[in-house]
């Protein structure tokens, strides 16, 4: 069920959010980066982040009810039980019906909040239905990608503002971007090879952590459409932290053919040996 529609009687901030939101979509159609002064999720890409953005939005509903109704409670009450017009203070110190109502409606909210909240959870979790695999390696400040079905691996650097060209993003460009298919899910592999790290790319709804010794793996599915995917490291993981973008460049199959050709003149490692981590879960 998608919520966004929902979001209209809530207001004018839920109004506002999806008027940029719909007008930042149609600039940014090629590419899947921050516009200025955005105010909604950039436009979900994938299933993943279109559950996550549905469950962003029933969220926004329901905090905005709840904010609504204590703070007409808070009217309510600083008006009714005004000093002026209550002399004598009341004695009440117990109401069976309110305190029950007040301990089963959280209940309430609780449950509707948590039942799509684990669907997404364990969506997210299903990483053995991917097509393809690639491991992606956190460093002191750039990323690598290795392609272990195709023995290729290349590191991927910030471009440097300097450098940029005409229609680039200033810290978000990087000079060897992660290319995928168009239509694909990918299989990620997370590592750190120094301290933590974050590998966050908005748009596809995705967040993993890269811890030294430790394999995390997650997932993305990338649509149809020729797309450029940004993302950054979030994670305050030293003092180039804001120099470490993620550049994801979803393809046509004929162009990722093309490109993995000349990756594998250019990138090819031979066969790459598992991790220790990784024989460690197999066994």
């Amino acid at each position: 069920m998608r919520y966004s529609n929902l979001l209209k009687p809530f207001g004018l901030i839920a109004g506002l959010s999806g008027f940029i939101a719909m007008i930042t979509a149609s600039v940014s159609a090629m590419a899947a980066t921050p516009e200025p002064w955005q105010m909604g999720l950039q436009e979900p890409a994938g299933s993943i982040a279109e559950k996550a953005t549905d469950l962003h939005n029933l969220l926004l509903i329901i905090i905005t009810a709840i904010s609504v109704f204590v703070l007409a409670l808070l009217i309510y009450v600083c008006f009714r039980f005004r000093e002026s017009k209550n002399k004598v203070a009341t004695k009440t110190t117990h109401n069976p019906l309110i305190e029950v109502i007040w301990t089963v409606v959280p209940v309430i909210i609780l449950v509707v909040i948590a039942v799509p909240s684990f669907r997404l959870l364990y969506y997210q979790d299903r990483t053995d239905l991917a097509d393809m695999v690639v491991k992606v390696t956190g460093a002191q400040w750039y990323w690598s990608y290795e392609y272990p079905d195709e023995q290729l691996a290349f590191d991927s650097y910030m471009i440097e503002e300097e450098d940029l060209t005409e229609g680039q993003q200033r810290l978000l460009e990087v000079d060897y971007p992660m290319v995928v298919p168009e239509g694909t899910r990918v299989k990620l592999l997370i590592e750190g090879v120094d301290v933590m790290h974050s590998f966050f790319v908005p748009s596809l709804a995705v967040q993993k952590y890269t811890v030294v010794g430790r394999t995390n793996e997650t997932w993305i599915d990338v649509p149809m459409g020729v797309t450029t995917y940004y993302g950054q490291c979030n994670q305050i993981c030293g003092t180039n932290h804001s120099y470490m973008p993620i550049v994801i460049k979803a393809v046509s199959a004929e162009d990722y053919k093309i490109w993995l050709e000349g990756a594998k003149e250019e990138f090819a490692t031979g066969p790459i040996a598992p991790s220790a981590v990784e024989l460690a879960s197999v066994e």
